[in-house]
């Protein structure tokens, strides 16, 4: 069914695009300036495009925020060639992967914390939580940006990682004409075709459509692994009124990727080879799919004031058949250095995610001093269900005969010569059946004080009101448990323009995210608790320099977390079952560095560090019942404390034509690798180099070459039979048509 799916992808991106080939000319260079330059933008002067309003964020300018928010904005994203949401977030040296649930799914952390493994991590699309739920990772072909949001925002959005926030900021139409196609082959079979392209209708002018798609279809350097994927995400901006505009985007993705538990490691044996996949090619893919809808209604009051509201609807599935690999007890590998043994589960997951919000913001002032208020609601609802069925072998002694045990039991796998296919699928029993139900309704309000010309304060709450209902649907009859709390989450920030070009801030805040599950008594669990402290300093270069433009900032901060869950060795609780539990504590800090430079001479360079010190501080048993225990002073797992990346390209031409070089190197330090235990992943350092070159106005050639030394690394792991290896040496070819 997918076959047939990517070839209406591939006819329907070659035949919108061609429909509009004919559009007047217009550059990607032009394309982003104008996104930047919208608030001023006309259309053959009829129409004006009213100011943009990012959903909680209010109306501030870049030194006015008392937060260290970093963007990777489109042209950045053009220029490294990411295609996905891992590609654009390793540019950010305050985030480290995490576990991605055999590749399904984004997983990171940010500032060392990372939420419910779970579950995916929870980023934002425009302010709308995306992230929850099982789509499959995020590709950035509909992307304009990617913020980094850093600290606790559960004072304004009420819910995110406990290090930061990630949102995605989409491709919306910009009442201009053009766009773009672009094909790209690249090693291990890489097909992949994209198309970007907008017009504006209507007899004034007034009605601006977008559309974005891409279908890809790859082999992989692992084994018997192949992805194919499709996304249309079509959008639309009616511009009511010159002070009314109302948008609409839908989100359309679906993949079939392998599950693919990545390399065990064994102190003895080292790592199995990085091109063996530990699956079975006979399981089938994951099939995931999402749908989504967001709509939203800006208007513009005469003043100062404005009104967002918006509305957002998405469903995902997910739904396949995995081999996996064992945990010791159950894992030959550890025996013989030759033969991994596996599970089996098959999954069937679902979710709903349902939001409302509305918003006013405005700047006003009292007497001589100056406010810039934000005032605004929110309902939001979250409906998970989970199906597994799992079939297990049984444990086996650490001095076991291997030849003693029956291969197809333990569905065994030669390491080094790999022969699939040999057993049939086994046949699973029940292993979870339930439906989680998370609702919140939330009410918020920040004021930035401008108490003279160069010192502000801000202030800000939320009160969040939310309710958990849990059907185990395994017990017969189905029970429910339903819980409810509520909470307060403060802001306090202030900051002193020292310099035009240079501000000078501190902030505190704290957060909470809701926790799914349940105690052994069917009790919803206290949300993760984080309070957040940073100092830091931001300049504009441009400020300082005829011939440089970009922002530099430099942060020292403090993130302590508690309620994260561990393992409940309760005797009540160990008569139960097993049983989590919200007792741990964490703290995490650190320094960060991030600078984002354009000379005038053609250079680009981007540099982004972060010293990162998060441990756990008190001691539990894991969360997850391997016998582990937390030690004060452990480090976070997936979690370096020194990562860079460093990129720098220069504009040029060559007889006359414009081209463009650049490279990048990325360092990650060496991480814990399983919580409660002594893995640890090693450190490692890819390079990459791309080039490019417009031989013909509107036609592009482009090559990247990523990990050119071919560096033998590993990017996360959940413990040592589940780590994700990286990628070899690869090439990407890419052509380009903009019109």
């Amino acid at each position: 069914m997918m076959r047939t799916r990517g070839m209406l992808g591939w006819a329907l991106l070659t035949a919108s695009t061609l429909a509009i080939a004919s559009a007047p000319a217009l550059s990607q260079e032009a394309e982003a300036q104008e996104a930047e330059e919208a608030k001023t933008e006309t259309v053959e002067d009829e129409i004006t495009v009213i100011g943009e309003r990012k959903a909680y964020r209010g109306d501030f300018e870049e030194l006015e925020i008392p937060a260290a928010d970093l963007t990777i904005d489109e042209a950045l994203l053009t220029e490294v060639g990411a295609l996905n949401l891992n590609d654009a977030l390793d540019l950010s040296a305050s985030v480290a992967r995490q576990n991605n649930f055999g590749g399904l799914w984004n997983a990171f952390s940010v500032r060392g914390f990372a939420g419910d493994i779970n579950l995916p991590s929870g980023f934002l699309v425009n302010g709308f939580n995306a992230g929850r739920g099982f789509g499959g990772p995020r590709d950035l072909v509909g992307i304009e940006s990617v913020e980094v949001l850093k600290g606790p925002r559960s004072a304004l959005y009420g819910r995110g990682e406990p290090g930061g926030t990630v949102n995605l900021v989409t491709k919306r139409p910009r009442f201009s004409k053009g766009g773009y196609i672009r094909g790209t082959v690249g090693s291990w079979d890489q097909y992949r075709l994209e198309g970007d392209f907008q017009t504006v209708l209507g007899t004034d002018n007034n009605f601006a459509l977008r559309l974005v798609g891409f279908y890809e279809d790859a082999q992989s350097f692992r084994d018997a692994v192949e992805t194919e994927k499709l996304g249309f995400f079509p959008s639309a901006t009616w511009s009511v009124t010159k002070n009314t505009s109302l948008t609409y985007e839908l989100e359309y993705s679906s993949q079939e990727i392998p599950f693919d538990r990545g390399v065990i490691f064994s102190e003895e044996f080292g790592f199995s080879p990085q091109d063996t996949f530990v699956g079975e090619p006979g399981d089938g893919p994951i099939e995931t799919e999402v749908v989504g809808h967001q709509l939203e209604l800006l208007h513009n009051f005469d003043g100062n004031w404005s009104l967002l509201a918006g509305f957002g609807y998405r469903e995902t599935s997910l739904e396949g058949n995995a081999s996996e690999t064992n945990f010791a007890g159950r894992q030959t590998y550890f025996i013989d250095g030759q033969t991994i043994s596996r599970f089996f589960r098959f999954r069937d997951f679902e979710s709903d995610y349902t939001v409302l919000r509305a918003e006013l913001s405005g700047q006003f002032d009292t007497g001589s001093v100056g406010h810039n208020l934000i005032v605004g609601a929110d309902y939001d609802e979250f409906d998970n269900s989970l199906f597994i069925l799992r079939f297990r072998p049984p444990f086996f002694g650490a001095g076991t005969d291997i030849s003693t045990l029956d291969p197809a039991t333990y569905l065994i796998l030669d390491a080094f010569d790999p022969v699939y296919g040999q057993f049939p699928i086994p046949t699973p029993g029940p292993n979870t059946d339930r439906n989680e139900v998370l609702t919140g309704t939330g009410f918020y309000i920040q004021d930035q004080v401008s108490i003279t010309d160069k010192f502000q304060i801000r202030l800000g709450a939320r009160y969040d009101d939310f309710e958990q209902d849990l059907t185990n649907l395994r017990a017969n009859p189905a029970t429910t448990v339903t819980t409810s709390d509520d909470r307060v989450s403060p802001q306090f920030g202030a900051l002193y323009r020292a310099h035009d070009g240079v501000t000078i801030y501190a902030s505190y805040g704290e957060g909470f995210r809701q926790q799914t599950g349940s105690d052994f008594e069917g009790n919803q669990f206290e949300p993760n608790i984080t309070e957040s402290t940073e100092l830091g300093v931001k300049f504009d270069v441009g400020q300082f320099s005829d011939t440089v433009r970009g922002s530099v900032g430099v942060t020292l901060f403090e993130v302590d977390q508690s309620n994260f869950l561990v393992n409940d060795d309760r005797p009540e609780a160990v008569a139960a079952g097993f049983f989590s539990f919200p007792a741990g504590t964490a703290e995490s800090t650190g320094l960060e560095l991030d600078a984002n430079l354009a000379f005038g001479n053609g250079f680009n360079f981007w540099f982004s560090y972060a010293y990162t010190d998060a441990v756990f501080t008190n001691s539990n048993p894991d969360v997850d019942g391997f016998g582990g225990l937390i030690e004060v002073g452990d480090p976070l797992i997936n979690t370096p404390e020194h990562q860079f990346n460093v990129q720098l390209s220069k504009a040029f031409t060559i007889a006359s034509k414009p081209a463009r070089l650049g490279g990048g190197v990325f360092y990650t330090d060496d991480r814990n690798g399983w919580v409660a235990f002594d893995f640890t992943l090693p450190s490692y350092t890819t390079v990459r180099l791309f080039g490019e070159i417009e031989p013909v106005e509107g036609i592009s050639f482009r090559v990247d070459v990523d990990n050119l030394f071919d560096e033998t690394f590993y990017t996360n792991s959940f413990s040592d039979v589940w780590v994700e290896p990286g990628a070899p040496r690869r090439f990407r070819v890419s052509a380009s048509h903009t019109f």
